[in-house]
């Protein structure tokens, strides 16, 4: 299969909503990350989702839709979940939800949970392609199970953790602005639970519901969401974390200060998840072992650290 890439305008936005009705799958810009995009009420689409990526079947997926209005009729919103869409959406968080019977999702997009993931994105393309498409994608990020998420066209196409020959199009639209996933958020009865730290601060959420999050614990082999397995995020070579003194066979991930795969040179931890699937990919290039400088385990950077402690476990 010879995998377009597709321009973010009128005619190649139209391209990629006919791919995506004929049951294709494409790459879509997303704030976070490359969405791997399939109708989410196609079963072949969806199956192919799993396919192209080789992403084990009990991991369910994140369906994305233009407004908070098409996700509750897939969806039931309870009053905290009202509020965190009114407050973060559009934008970088996905709620689990109950599953709204007769929603007409495909049902490998939930695992066979009763939850279902739901986000609406801030990224004008994709948001746009939701409009003309006039349905809901299921979309992972387009990368192959495990490896580094993309961020960029180039990272989607990439021959080594990419989906070049697997997917019939990329819909080029630059690289990603947030860099990380997004935050997911559910709940156990009526309490909140941070199932993924992600692009909006557990703090924020925390805020907007003047309440504190739970931390449920789970089984890496049973997640209630994305995101959750044990080894994920990772590049070929071995990563180590909090590396205060990098050796010479390593190639150093610095945090704070300059340098050829500087997160941020002035410690800021938006730029730095902006820019972590880019230098992991970039560092990975280097075919070294990867050691990354400490990050600070607040706001951004438990989002940033959630990814590389997931990036350095050990691999079947």
């Amino acid at each position: 299969m010879q995998t377009e890439r597709l321009t973010p305008d009128r005619r190649g936005l139209t391209r990629a909503a006919d791919l995506l009705s004929a049951g294709e799958l494409i790459a879509i810009p997303t704030e976070t990350v490359y969405g791997l995009a399939g109708d989410a009420r196609n079963p072949r689409a969806v199956a192919g989702i799993y396919a192209a990526k080789g992403r084990p079947a009990f991991n369910p997926l994140i369906v994305h839709l233009p407004d908070a209005d098409a996700a509750q009729a897939i969806a039931t919103l309870s009053p905290q979940a009202r509020i965190l869409a009114e407050r973060f959406w559009p934008g970088a968080l996905t709620m689990v939800l109950p599953l709204r019977e007769g929603a007409g999702i495909a049902s490998l997009v939930t695992a066979g949970l009763d939850s279902i993931a739901v986000r609406v994105p801030a990224h004008p393309v994709a948001r746009a392609l939701l409009r003309i498409f006039g349905g809901p994608l299921a979309a992972p990020s387009a990368n192959r199970s495990g490896r580094i998420s993309p961020t960029s066209a180039d990272h989607v196409l990439n021959p080594d953790g990419g989906l070049d020959g697997r997917i019939a199009a990329v819909l080029d639209a630059g690289p990603c602005p947030v860099g990380v996933e997004s935050t997911i958020i559910g709940w156990q009865d009526s309490t909140p639970c941070l199932l993924r730290p992600g692009g909006i601060p557990a703090e924020d959420i925390q805020t907007a519901l003047s309440r504190a999050l739970a931390t449920p614990d789970h089984r890496p082999d049973q997640p209630s969401a994305p995101g959750q397995l044990l080894s994920h995020y990772a590049p070929r070579a071995r990563l180590r974390m909090n590396a205060t003194d990098p050796g010479p066979d390593e190639t150093h991930i610095t945090f704070g200060n300059d340098g050829p795969f500087s997160l941020s040179p002035t410690g800021d931890l938006t730029e730095a998840a902006a820019r972590l699937f880019d230098i992991l990919h970039r560092a990975d290039s280097e075919n070294r072992p990867i050691a990354v400088a400490p990050i600070p385990d607040h706001g951004l950077g438990a989002a940033i650290n959630d990814r590389l402690r997931r990036a350095a476990a050990p691999r079947e």
